[in-house]
């Protein structure tokens, strides 16, 4: 019998190129053991990458959604938590403001004006809420805080009544101010700094959006913020020194403070529609997701009997090159002899 012998440099790359072989199949075959995941995708899908990439691809389609729609989520409910902080304001302060104006206490009108008036900084700082960079009562200018400084309202208030005769005179302008569409010269153009051309819009699932229109120059905060205002001017000083004055601009106060807090209800109820849509939306989009995962995993998942067995094997494989290289190793010549 003829034998074909290698020389010892051959044999050693030759079993080095074993080693290698039989590391590499065994890290593989523990991989899928772990992951369930076939580590040789083309021979999973049997060359066709079609449907594995249609996956793959709504999959990440359905991550920028839930992407979207925890910001449109986050942007209703941090909206919602500013409408109950101005509900809370105005059914104190509201009530508060026609009681002194019942029980003709000067001393009553000047504390309860005092305390609207920091309320009123404490409802446009509420309105200038910004969460995770965006201002959500801004409308598309989420960028831009949506009002003016407090400070800076009650001056262009001053200067829109400044020629006004009597209570009333006044509490007509600053309805007249508060009230005028954009173009008008009053709250929308003064003290509102957003933008409501195109509104705030959401792609929260496939080929469906959604639209945040509300914003602070809604009528209905207007409304309120009005009613905070006349009071804070009182505080400021209006009229001071005339009883009747001030208890008209007192009664005007709250009534306004009411009637906005009252509107508010229905404010609250049109974004709560919003946050039924999207939340309708995470859900389908969850379950989709779910499905599709199912799906890739069906597709390319190992079979775990199969890919442990083989994975024995390999190590039996391994183990068996150690003992052959440790042996032939130990070969010499004067051993030989």
């Amino acid at each position: 019998m003829n034998y074909v012998s290698i020389g010892d440099m051959a044999q050693s790359f030759q079993l080095r190129q074993h080693n290698t072989q039989l590391k590499t199949t065994l890290s593989q075959l523990s991989e899928e053991v772990v992951s369930g995941i076939k580590q040789d995708i083309g021979a999973a899908v049997a060359g066709d990458f079609s449907s594995l990439s249609g996956i793959n691809r709504s999959l990440s389609m359905m991550e920028s959604y839930n992407v979207v729609t925890t910001e449109a989520a986050l942007t209703t409910d941090t909206m919602q938590e500013t409408l109950s902080v101005m509900r809370s304001l105005s059914e104190d302060t509201g009530t508060t403001l026609l009681s002194a104006t019942t029980n003709s206490s000067p001393t009553l009108i000047d504390v309860t004006a005092a305390n609207a008036a920091v309320k009123f900084d404490t409802l446009i700082s509420a309105l200038n809420t910004n969460v995770a960079g965006r201002y959500v009562f801004s409308g598309a200018a989420t960028d831009t805080a949506p009002l003016a400084d407090p400070a800076d309202i009650l001056s262009a208030l001053k200067t829109e009544i400044s020629g006004a005769t009597s209570p009333e005179d006044a509490i007509a302008l600053i309805d007249s101010w508060f009230d005028a569409p954009a173009g008008g010269g009053g709250f929308v153009d003064t003290a509102y700094l957003g933008d409501d051309g195109l509104g705030l819009s959401f792609r929260i699932a496939d080929g469906e959006t959604t639209s945040i229109d509300s914003s602070a120059s809604d009528p209905r905060i207007r409304d309120v913020i009005k009613g905070f205002a006349i009071a804070s001017l009182m505080a400021d000083g209006l009229y001071e020194g005339d009883q009747g004055a001030r208890s008209t601009l007192s009664a005007a106060a709250g009534e306004r403070i009411l009637s906005g807090n009252s509107s508010l209800t229905g404010l609250a109820a049109e974004i709560g529609s919003k946050q039924g849509k999207i939340a309708d939306a995470q859900t389908r989009n969850q379950a989709e997701s779910t499905s599709l995962k199912l799906a890739r995993t069906e597709l390319i998942s190992a079979d775990p009997y199969e890919s442990a067995t083989a994975l024995e094997a390999v190590s039996t494989q391994l183990e068996t090159l150690y003992t052959l290289t440790s042996r032939l190793s130990r070969l010499s010549l004067a051993d030989y002899l």
